[in-house]
């Protein structure tokens, strides 16, 4: 599955061709270079390694700084592998041309960390009864987790308090509504996980 690394520039609403405003994620996609080529004679299986982002050498470890050399290429921030059904070499340049015929994209991003949250906020519960009815401290609490003598337990995955956010979050068939390759910018509909500036994922 072809794809980029990109970097989420934020949210801006586009006119359509029948004049309705759709709100659309900006995403600055590549340009990436191909650091690997895996093989299915050397590691088993068909990819492309690639990079993006600019790094400073001090900072990038020596296997990795072997590989850019190799690459022809600077430090990288960041790498990932995708499928190519086109072969490519190491140091070729992609960019993000590659979507300028694809109607639908993958975007795979880490969601906003919210930190510790409630029951409320990270599962959407309604609250415990009503303030008026006797008792005013258990308004947003989650209510009974579990019966005493059966089950005698809290089973897994039962839905509580805790941290939130920061998750991997893939958003799928997000419709591609511009690519404006002199700025490697693609436009698709509605909202990315991440916040502004984050790495982003990009798949046909």
């Amino acid at each position: 599955m072809p794809g980029l690394i990109g970097r989420k520039i934020g949210m801006t609403s586009v006119f359509s061709a029948d004049g309705k405003n759709v709100p659309c994620t900006v995403i600055e996609a590549g340009p990436c270079v191909v650091t690997q080529v895996k093989t299915v004679e050397k590691d088993g299986y068909k990819a492309v390694q690639l990079g993006f982002g600019e790094a400073k050498e001090k900072n990038t470890s020596k296997p990795l700084m072997g590989t850019f050399k190799k690459a022809g290429t600077t430090p990288k921030r960041h790498l990932a592998e995708f499928k190519f059904d086109e072969e490519y070499n190491l140091g070729d340049v992609i960019t993000v041309e590659i979507f300028n015929d694809a109607n639908f994209v993958d975007v795979v991003g880490t969601s906003k960390g919210k930190g510790f949250q409630g029951v409320m906020k990270r599962h959407g519960f309604g609250g415990v009864g009503q303030s008026t009815h006797g008792q005013d401290d258990r308004a947003r609490k989650p209510g009974s987790i579990g019966a005493c003598s059966y089950p005698a337990k809290v089973f897994k995955g039962m839905r509580m308090a805790g941290q939130m956010g920061g998750d991997r979050v893939t958003t799928q068939n997000l419709k591609v509504l511009k690519v404006i390759p002199e700025h490697n910018l693609i436009l698709v509909k509605g909202s990315v996980a991440g916040c502004k500036g984050s790495t982003v994922l990009i798949q046909k």
